[in-house]
C-alpha cells in the first residue's frame, strides 16, 4: 500500500485480499447462518414500509437528483456550509486525510484538558482509525451505540454499516458482556440472560457513568444543511442523544459528501433513511443542532470536513455516484454475496457493494484492486439503493480500472485477445471445436467438466462445465445441408 493510501485508512492494514477473506469466511458456518438471519429481516421490513408509500420511487429520483446537484457544486455549498456553522459560533476544520483529522481531533480534545471522549456511531470515525489513534495519544473513546459497544469490548472489527455486530448472536453478546464489561472499572452484570432486553439494560447500566460525567463528544454526520449550518445524527437508541447534549465539548468529523443545500432537503432522505435502513416509518432520535447556545448543550463546536479522497472520487464522472451513498446499509441487506461472506472479508470500514465502490476510490484503485470484482453483477443492489447509485455499472468500471492498474496484460485478457481471433476466423473457429471435443471427452466424467488442468483451473474452482458435443452445430449443418436437407 502506498504511503498516501496508509494516511487515509480506510482499509484495514494486514487484510488478506478478497478472495481468500471470502473462502475462509465461507467455512464459518455460524457467521453464514447469523447474517441470513439478520439481512432477511431487515430486507423483509425494508420491503414491507417502501411498500405504504405510492411516492417511493419518486422519492428516490429525488434524493439522487438533490445528491447529483450537490456533487457538481459542492466546493460551494461546503464555503457556504462553514459560514452558517462559524455564524452560529461552531468552528469548521478541515481535513485533507485521515492522518491531519486524526491531528486536528487530538489536539481538540487534549486542549479542554480531558483524557476521556464518549463517541456516537460514525463510519467517517471509523475510516480514519480515530479510536486507535487516541488511544496511542493516551485518549480513551468510549463507543455508544450498542453495535459498536459490542465490537469494542470483543476487541473487533465492525462488519455492517448499520449493524456493525452483525455478525455475532444474542449468546456470544451475552458471553462477551459477562467477561468484558469488568474491565472498564466497573462491576461485571451478574444472572445476565441473552434477552434483547437484558442485554440493553446491561448496556445502559454500563454507559450511564460515562454519558453523566464525560466533558468531550466525538460524533459523525449524517447530513448537514449548507444554509442554517445545522448537523444532524440520526439514530435509534438515545445514546446520540446523550451524547450530543451533556458533554461541553462535541467534535464532528463528517464526510464532505454529507452537505446539503438547504434545510427543506431533509424532507427528502428524512423519509429515504429509516425505511431504506431499519425498515421504520420514521428515525426514533434524530438530533439537530446549529452552532451553539448559551445554556443549551455544549458550549463549543467543532465540525472536521473531511475529504480523505473525496476530492478523487468526485473528479471520476462514473465513480462519484459512490458519493452520493447515505449509509443506509441496503445494497448490503440484498447481496449475495455479502449474506455468505459478512463484512469482514473486504478488509475495508465500508463492506458490502457500496464498499466494493467506494473503497478502491478513497484508497486507489491498486490498494483494493480485488474489491470490485467481489460481485455477481445481479442489480440488487441498484434495485434497492434509496439515491439509485448504479452500484452495478461503477462495479464495471472499476474492474476495468483494475486491468488497467495492473498493465493490462493479465491471463485472463490475453484469453479473450486469442478468443476474439478465434471467433473472427471460421477456419479457426472449426479447429478450436475440433479440439475442445476431443479435450472435453478426454477429461469430463458423466458428461461434466469438474476440474480443468493448469492456468484453466480456476474457471472449474467453482463451477461445473459440461462437456463440448462430440460434434457442432456447425459440422452438423453441414453435413445434412449437403445431403439435402434445408
Amino acid at each position: 500500500m502506498s504511503a498516501d493510501a496508509a494516511d487515509r485508512g480506510v482499509v484495514w492494514l494486514g487484510s488478506p485480499a478478497f478472495p481468500e477473506a471470502a473462502r475462509e469466511a465461507l467455512k464459518d458456518t455460524r457467521l453464514r447462518a447469523n447474517l441470513k438471519r439478520a439481512t432477511t429481516t431487515i430486507r423483509d421490513k425494508r420491503l414491507a414500509v417502501t411498500a405504504e408509500l405510492d411516492d417511493w420511487e419518486q422519492l428516490r429520483e429525488a434524493g439522487e437528483a438533490i445528491k447529483e446537484r450537490t456533487a457538481r457544486h459542492l466546493d460551494r455549498h461546503l464555503l457556504r456550509l462553514e459560514e452558517s456553522v462559524t455564524a452560529a459560533g461552531g468552528t469548521v476544520h478541515w481535513a485533507g486525510d485521515a492522518a491531519e483529522a486524526n491531528r486536528i481531533v487530538t489536539d481538540l480534545v487534549r486542549a479542554t484538558g480531558e483524557s476521556q471522549v464518549v463517541k456516537v456511531k460514525s463510519m467517517a470515525t471509523q475510516e480514519i482509525g480515530l479510536n486507535e489513534h487516541l488511544l496511542e495519544q493516551g485518549i480513551t473513546a468510549y463507543e455508544t451505540d450498542l453495535a459498536e459497544l459490542i465490537v469494542q469490548l470483543g476487541e473487533d472489527r465492525p462488519s455492517h454499516i448499520l449493524v456493525p455486530a452483525i455478525h455475532r448472536n444474542r449468546t456470544e453478546i451475552r458471553d462477551l458482556f459477562a467477561a468484558e464489561m469488568g474491565r472498564w472499572g466497573q462491576p461485571a452484570p451478574e444472572g445476565l440472560t441473552d434477552d434483547p432486553r437484558d442485554l440493553a439494560e446491561a448496556a445502559r447500566r454500563h454507559l450511564r457513568q460515562k454519558f453523566l460525567t464525560a466533558k468531550v463528544a466525538v460524533s459523525g454526520a449524517n447530513f448537514a444543511c449548507a444554509d442554517t449550518g445545522t448537523v444532524l445524527v440520526v439514530e435509534s437508541e438515545g445514546n446520540g442523544r446523550m451524547c450530543l447534549t451533556l458533554p461541553e465539548t462535541l467534535i464532528t468529523v463528517m464526510g464532505i459528501e454529507k452537505v446539503l443545500p438547504t434545510w427543506a432537503d431533509l424532507e427528502v432522505f428524512l423519509q429515504l433513511l429509516p425505511r431504506s435502513s431499519t425498515g421504520e416509518r420514521m428515525n426514533p432520535y434524530t438530533s439537530a443542532w446549529t452552532g451553539t447556545t448559551e445554556g443549551d448543550g455544549p458550549s463549543q463546536f467543532h465540525l472536521v470536513l473531511l475529504d480523505n479522497g473525496r476530492t478523487d472520487t468526485l473528479a471520476d464522472p462514473v465513480g462519484r455516484q459512490a458519493l452520493a451513498c447515505i449509509r443506509c446499509s441496503a445494497c448490503l441487506n440484498v447481496c449475495p454475496v455479502f449474506e455468505r461472506t459478512g463484512g469482514h472479508a473486504y478488509g475495508s470500514v465500508y463492506p458490502g457493494p457500496i464498499g466494493a465502490v467506494l473503497t478502491p476510490q478513497l484508497v486507489g484503485i491498486e490498494n483494493a484492486a480485488s474489491l470490485p470484482f467481489a460481485s455477481t453483477l445481479c442489480g440488487a443492489c441498484y434495485d434497492a439503493c434509496p439515491v439509485k447509485i448504479d452500484i452495478p455499472e461503477v462495479l464495471v468500471h472499476l474492474r476495468a480500472k483494475a486491468v488497467e492498474a495492473k498493465g493490462g496484460h493479465t491471463a485472463e485478457a490475453l484469453a479473450m485477445k486469442a478468443a476474439g481471433k478465434v471467433l473472427d476466423s471460421p477456419r479457426l473457429l472449426g479447429a478450436a471445436q475440433k479440439a475442445a471435443a476431443l479435450g472435453g471427452r478426454a477429461v469430463a466424467r458423466d458428461g461434466r467438466i469438474g476440474r480443468l488442468p493448469g492456468p484453466l483451473r480456476g474457471w472449474t474452482d467453482s463451477r461445473d462445465t459440461p462437456a463440448p458435443p462430440a460434434e457442432s452445430f456447425r459440422s452438423w449443418w453441414r453435413k445434412n445441408r449437403e445431403g439435402g436437407s434445408s
